[in-house]
């Protein structure tokens, strides 16, 4: 808030008024001979601008009034005399309308300036209300979102049947992934995460949970996802990503895998490569009844965009290309 919103206290404003009007009349005694007649106000005016300013609309006028007072006792012919007369009266009452408009509009100006400042801590307030209240929604969905993937696993424990075990072991597992993009899409304080920065996270995540030992790197991605497309993209990357650690490289085999997310043109491109042993011959991603390579494509149709997988020099390059949201 500034000083100008805040009133100084009572007395400090009429003491600001009277040490106003004493030090323009100082000055202006001490200009007198500098001065041709003609001008006994000259040096009031900023003594009054400022007090109203910095005091408000009382002290303000306190100040005009001892500041004419003495313009007119000292500087209007005849001196030391409040003389009245035709000459006198013009000069008093173009001093009075001045000092007023100056005083109404610097009045209201402190006064629009306090509005303003209120308004802007009850949005600031409720901007924090907002925020905390999304934080905190987010912060439950997570762990909804985890919870539920935690009793698919549970569930998984007690199947007989092999595949019937394994799809919600998968189910269990893919929720929870899940669970874990919406709680690092945003850091701490509620801003959204750099792609970069929770990509590695996770990435280093389901390396360590598939014990690899691949070198994994992540390249561009310095901004956040739009909010609508991060979960689609980030499972479009770990579905990938977990494809090429179990299909890719021979157990206890070292390899390379890069992540990178750059824009081309109008569109956004994620790059998924490795340089394992690539898929066999003739293979038809579209047509794979692979579920992640299902899902990859569900995503991919969600952002309305495309994936493809092909052999380039001896890397498996997963692509997805997608229209930023707007």
């Amino acid at each position: 808030m500034s000083r100008a919103s805040t009133p100084l206290p009572a007395a400090w404003g009429y003491a600001l008024a009277v040490a106003a009007a004493g030090g323009a009349f100082g000055v202006r005694l001490a200009l007198n001979s500098w001065f041709p007649p003609g001008f006994p106000y000259l040096t009031f005016f900023p003594a009054i601008v400022l007090t109203a300013y910095f005091a408000g609309r009382g002290p303000g006028i306190l100040c005009a009034a001892l500041s004419g007072l003495c313009a007119w006792y000292f500087f209007i012919p005849p001196y030391d005399s409040f003389h009245v007369d035709f000459a006198t009266t013009v000069a008093i009452t173009f001093y009075v309308f001045v000092a007023a408009v100056d005083i109404f509009f610097i009045d209201g100006m402190r006064k629009a300036m306090r509005h303003l400042s209120r308004e802007r801590e009850a949005q600031a307030q409720l901007a924090r209300s907002r925020d905390l209240l999304y934080r905190e929604m987010h912060h439950r969905v997570s762990n909804n979102l985890q919870m539920v993937g935690a009793l698919l696993r549970l569930q998984s424990s007690g199947m007989k049947d092999e595949d019937a075990r394994h799809a919600l072991v998968e189910a269990g597992g893919r929720i929870e992934t899940i669970a874990k993009i919406q709680r690092q899409l945003h850091d701490q304080t509620g801003e959204p995460t750099p792609f970069r920065a929770f990509a590695e996270a996770l990435l280093d995540d389901a390396g360590q949970a598939f014990g690899a030992r691949h070198a994994i790197r992540v390249e561009g991605g310095e901004d956040p996802l739009h909010p609508e497309q991060a979960t689609p993209v980030t499972l479009v990357m770990l579905e990938c990503f977990n494809n090429a650690l179990e299909h890719a490289f021979e157990a206890g085999s070292d390899g390379r895998i890069v992540v990178a997310l750059e824009q081309e043109g109008d569109s956004h491109v994620l790059t998924i490569r490795d340089n394992g042993a690539g898929p066999p011959a003739g293979f038809e991603p579209a047509a794979s009844p692979s579920l992640g390579l299902r899902i990859v494509h569900a995503m991919a149709r969600q952002l309305g965009g495309a994936f493809t997988m092909a052999r380039v020099d001896g890397w498996t390059v997963c692509r997805l290309s997608y229209a930023p949201a707007v």
